[in-house]
């Protein structure tokens, strides 16, 4: 009798939290879709109602119209891919320095307390005024924009990268240490394995402010992108188009930051964070 008692308690808990987790991630597909139903249903019903003028706020019929032409149009998907392209390029750029930085970091505490202020100070000054310093160093281009969209992906990436490498067990560390392993046998083995979590944290942040990043450039000191598309549309009076160029902005952003948190399930199957979702 006992023993059935025990084979209850022991196997009902794993069987709830399996349930658990099913119900969280089917929620969001259902509740999401409502809730956008119902915005832009407020939103229609708001333009009818008031009669507005669609230069204050269109329709959402009419910007749905306005987004399906920009979808129709080669020059749009154009300025898409130059965003895309000056969004891969700052992240990666921010990925590879804050990661090898954050590890270097993470591990020479003496370091961390020299740089710490000049990585804090880089951080506090507005990216916007630092843009057009970059565009008289490096001209009207891609060059600019890229930097832009790295400093602002930097930052996350790094500080979570430190706190990855700071949070490895240190008792681990000393069991490795007591085996004869080298240094690169404990950051691939132990520290790598143990930071990545934090890492891709990182980098889903980091994702989203490259975006920004970009589209600031574009807005300021380009000729081409999405950043450049809004200004155009704005300067058009095009409400209805600026809607459509918000949308298109908002739909890469959700591409990336979900590529981006789709690493998990690749580079840690094993972490809680993935069990999660």
């Amino acid at each position: 009798m006992s023993a059935v008692s025990n084979n209850d308690i022991v196997s009902a808990p794993p069987a709830a939290a399996r349930r658990k987790p099913m119900r969280e991630s089917v929620l969001p597909w259902v509740t999401t879709p409502l809730l956008l139903v119902v915005l832009i249903g407020i939103w229609h019903f708001y333009v009818a109602a008031t009669n507005l003028s669609p230069f204050i706020l269109p329709a959402p019929a009419k910007v749905w119209d306005a987004w399906i032409d920009m979808l129709m149009s080669r020059r749009a998907w154009g300025h898409t891919f130059l965003t895309v392209y000056v969004t891969v390029i700052g992240f990666l750029w921010a990925l590879v320095i804050g990661v090898g930085l954050g590890v270097l970091l993470g591990r020479a505490r003496w370091l961390e307390l020299t740089l710490n202020p000049f990585i804090v100070a880089t951080q506090v000054i507005p990216k916007v005024a630092l843009l057009p310093l970059f565009i008289v160093w490096f001209g009207f281009g891609n060059t600019p924009k890229v930097i832009v969209a790295a400093v602002l992906a930097f930052f996350p990436i790094l500080t979570n990268t430190v706190l990855g490498v700071k949070s490895v067990d240190a008792g681990h560390k000393d069991v490795m240490t007591s085996l004869n392993a080298t240094n690169w046998q404990i950051f691939r083995r132990l520290e790598l394995p143990s930071s990545l979590p934090y890492i891709i944290t990182g980098m889903e942040v980091g994702i989203v402010l490259a975006i920004i990043g970009a589209i600031v450039g574009e807005y300021l000191g380009g000729n081409a992108g999405l950043g450049f598309m809004l200004v155009s549309k704005m300067n058009g009076y095009e409400t209805d188009g600026l809607f459509a160029v918000i949308i298109q902005m908002t739909l890469l952003g959700f591409f990336f930051y979900f590529a981006t948190g789709a690493l998990r399930r690749f580079l840690i199957p094993w972490h809680q964070s993935v069990n999660l979702k």
